[in-house]
């Protein structure tokens, strides 16, 4: 017996999928990659600046602070109207000056009294003063010559008074240069002599029944003859305080 004739094998066509074939496992994709940056690009992380806060707020409490400081300098300013204390040569007097020349030297003997006045032109305002040194000299340059320093105690001016104080000093046997000697007794027989007191002393201010710290204070009379303290003047003294500052 002849065998049936063979059928031909039918090609697939191209993308066919038998749909009874099992299922290729998929393929898992990579997750993307994100871009390289060059370090120009990466964004850099703000620290807090606790400096500049800190800078800040002290800045404004100085500023503050400061404004508070005029306005209450200012406020006592116009409610206390303060003045300075004044200081005058009231009187000078020589009691007794001799120059003496010995064979072993030149000496001078001398006596004085001043009498310093102090006021207090403040209705509001106490001062008050500690121990007081006052120095006296004679001459001026280089042939000033000391006439003995005395202690004044401590003293309280109130307001609106004004209070003198006597001040004595004595010098005795003191050496001085044979030329300073004879121009001291030259110009103590022409009343041309210079005079010249020093007071230092330490002040404080009384307000309101507070009493505000003592401050040192220099209280200079230069440069003053026995003639105009004879004729009456009263030369006002300069206040020197804290070692630079003029006040007249």
């Amino acid at each position: 017996m002849s065998e049936p004739p063979v059928k031909p094998v039918l090609q697939k066509p191209p993308g066919y999928k038998d749909p009874n074939a099992p299922a290729a496992p998929r393929a898992v994709r990579p997750p993307p990659r994100k871009p390289v940056l060059p370090p120009s690009f990466h964004p850099k992380k703000r620290k807090p600046n606790y400096g500049r806060a800190c800078c800040c707020c002290f800045c404004i409490f100085f500023l503050i602070f400061f404004l508070l400081v005029i306005i209450s300098a200012a406020a006592f300013y116009l409610w206390f109207d303060p003045k300075l204390p004044g200081f005058h040569v009231q009187s000078f007097r020589i009691s007794h000056f001799n120059v003496t020349k010995r064979p072993d030297g030149t000496y001078h003997d001398a006596k004085t009294t001043t009498r310093l006045e102090v006021k207090n032109p403040n209705g509001k305002m106490t001062y008050y003063y500690g121990k007081t040194e006052v120095d006296v000299t004679v001459g001026e340059g280089g042939y000033e010559t000391e006439l003995g320093t005395t202690p004044v105690p401590e003293f309280t001016m109130r307001k609106k008074t004004t209070r003198s104080l006597r001040v004595e000093t004595k010098v005795s046997n003191k050496l001085v240069v044979d030329e300073v000697g004879n121009k001291l007794k030259a110009r103590y027989r022409s009343k041309s002599l210079a005079v010249n007191v020093e007071a230092r002393t330490r002040v404080g201010v009384g307000v309101a029944g507070l009493k505000i710290g003592m401050v040192g204070v220099t209280v200079k009379c230069d440069g003053m003859s026995r003639k105009q303290l004879d004729g009456g003047d009263m030369p006002k003294c300069v206040i020197n305080m804290l070692k630079w500052l003029n006040i007249h």
